[in-house]
This record gives structure tokens, sequence and C-alpha cells, in this order.
């Protein structure tokens, strides 16, 4: 049996899971089930675009089946939906009860403190797993009947990274929100996070000078060892997930340890 406090954060929060993987489940088929149609396309963007461009949204390959993947699907918009899934969802965990006077409510269940933030925490990651797996499950259904000349091992190597990049994500808005207890505070952090570390794989896949930047980037874990050419990379999922684990556990001991508002 699921602790209650788990199943009333799914209940509250069933719309907008469903919302989310909805969103992502659409994306997903559009840009995969119509492949061959936007092939055309492809090769349009990939000639009218600068090099330089295509190098910095890490799309320089569009006309091979993995490249076009990767364009379209794992290299800015998929991640993108993920990571503001993962950041919303997370911040409803603390920081939303905490910043509208609700927190008095659910810490008058029979839970440590400690309890109660593995629980939220819990919950919220169960859900964001499973949207940042829909791409996943789709893709292992769309890529053979599309034609697309990809082994689905990487295809699996690709979507698990982009649950590992949730996670990490996950972790350190969690971080943010229970230190803070503020919304703004953890969309703030997790959002100029994620911007400054994309930026930060693309300076460094632009330039020599500015390579050593590229292992501070969680996207360079994520996609920046080219899982659906090269296969799996498990140091680099696991980097991910330490990441977020230990940036969630902080999170617990500093939710345990400091004045909440009610």
């Amino acid at each position: 049996m699921l602790p209650a406090l788990v199943r009333k954060t799914w209940r509250d929060d069933r719309r907008a899971v469903f919302g989310w993987a909805a969103g992502v489940a659409l994306f997903t088929v559009i840009y995969t089930s119509f492949y061959s149609q936007f092939q055309g396309a492809a090769e349009l963007k990939q000639e009218a675009l600068p090099k330089e461009m295509l190098d910095f949204l890490g799309i320089a390959d569009m006309l091979s089946p993995a490249g076009y993947l990767q364009a379209t699907i794992f290299s800015l918009i998929g991640p993108l939906l993920v990571l503001m899934c993962a950041i919303t969802l997370t911040a409803r965990t603390i920081a939303r009860p905490e910043e509208e006077g609700g927190m008095e409510l659910l810490l008058a269940n029979p839970l440590s403190r400690t309890a109660f933030a593995g629980q939220r925490l819990a919950a919220a990651g169960a859900a964001i797993t499973l949207v940042a797996a829909v791409p996943l499950m789709l893709l292992m259904i769309i890529v053979p009947r599309v034609g697309m000349d990809i082994p689905l091992s990487n295809v699996a190597a690709a979507g698990v990274g982009l649950i590992a990049l949730a996670w990490c994500f996950t972790g350190v808005a969690f971080l943010a929100g229970a230190a803070s207890g503020r919304r703004g505070t953890v969309l703030t952090i997790t959002g100029v996070l994620a911007v400054t570390t994309y930026m930060a794989k693309a300076i460094a896949g632009m330039s020599d000078g500015w390579h050593w930047l590229r292992w501070l980037s969680p996207f360079h874990y994520f996609i920046g060892t080219d899982p659906l050419h090269t296969g799996w990379h498990p140091v680099e999922l696991l980097t991910l997930v330490a990441v977020g684990a230990v940036a969630a556990l902080v999170g617990v001991l500093m939710f345990d340890r400091r004045d909440v508002g009610v």
C-alpha cells in the first residue's frame, strides 16, 4: 500500500501530469511519425542555417535518421518540455503549499519532516519519470515503423538519458524549494541553471578553448556523448542521477532543520 501522502500528491497533480504527458507525447509523435515528410524541411534548414548556428544548437547532422531524431526530439524542445514539467511539478512539493499557507495542514500528518519531504519528493519524482519516459516508450514503437535505421538500444540510451536529466533538475529544484519555500525561487534558480548550462555545452562545442565547459553542463552528460550514434554511457547517466540524488538529499535535510512558514 502506498503512503497516503503519496496518493494525495498524485491526486492533486493528476491533471498537470496528464497534460504534460499528452503534450510531450503529441510533440514526439508529430516529429517522428512524419519523418519522411519532415526530411525535406530538414534539408532546407540545414542548408539555410549557418554551420555555427547548427553547432550551437547541437543539430549539425539533420539528414541521417539518428541526427534527425537528435535534432527534433533530444536537442532542445524535447528536453525543454520535460524540464519545464519537472521544475513545475517539483515546485508543488514544498514551495507551493508553504507559499500558499497550506503547509500547516500537510504537516498535521503523523510524519516526521524527513518522511514528509521524502514522500512528497517520491510522488513528484514518479510523476516526472512517467512524463520523461513518454518519448522513450513512443520512440521504441515508432522508430521501426517509420523506417529509421537506428538501433533500438541507442534509442533507449537517449531516452534513459532524458529521464536522468529530468532527475538531475528535479533534485536541484527540490533543493531550491526546500531551502526557500518560494516557487519564484525554484523557477528562477532552476531556469537560470538550465539556460546557463545549456549555453555552456553549446559554447564548449564551438570553441576548443572553452571545451572544458562541457563538464559543467548536465546536457553534456545527457546528449553530448551522442547516444543515438554511440549507444550507452553509464558513467554519464550515473553522474546525472548522482547530482539529482545529492541535491534532493540536501534539500530534505535543509527542510528538516529550517523554520517553515505555515
